[in-house]
């Protein structure tokens, strides 16, 4: 099944998000289940109106768009999760102050995983500041960086 590059359907619906109140932080297409699931966020937090508004607003310009060239294709729009990896520097800059969970491919001052508070996020660098002090990490070293869940 052909379908036109995530990218292009996120530009093209990114004017609808913003009309909504909401801002597109991922999207994806599964093969498997024919299905293009869009993530969305705003300021706290996604809910299911907030899903169902967007859905209903972008139904329509995606049947325009034709994403995938005529074949059907399930639509779903989604909160990202409490534990979604931070991907851009709209996501860092989204929870500077915030607690956070850093995982590293390799070790990196000592060890493979850091939490604290986030306290910058500037050319690919994350300042987060531990128990032991202030460090400042390359995002290339990570695996993944998200939000300290806390129980």
């Amino acid at each position: 099944m052909k379908v036109k590059p995530i990218s292009e359907i996120v530009e093209f619906l990114k004017p609808i998000a913003e009309q909504v109140g909401v801002e597109i932080v991922d999207a994806e297409w599964d093969m498997r289940t024919r299905s293009l699931t869009i993530y969305i966020d705003r300021e706290g937090g996604v809910d299911l109106i907030a899903c169902e508004a967007f859905h209903r607003a972008i139904d329509a310009p995606l049947d325009e768009l034709d994403p995938t060239f005529g074949a059907a294709y399930t639509l779903n729009c989604s909160s990202p999760g409490l534990d979604r990896p931070f991907k851009t520097a709209a996501d860092f800059l989204r929870r500077l102050g915030g607690k956070v969970e850093v995982h590293l491919y390799a070790p990196f001052e000592g060890s493979k995983y850091y939490e604290g508070k986030l306290i910058s996020y500037a050319e690919g660098l994350i300042g987060i500041e531990t128990e032991k002090g202030m460090l400042s990490i390359p995002f290339e070293k990570c695996s993944k960086v998200c939000l300290l869940i806390e129980v």
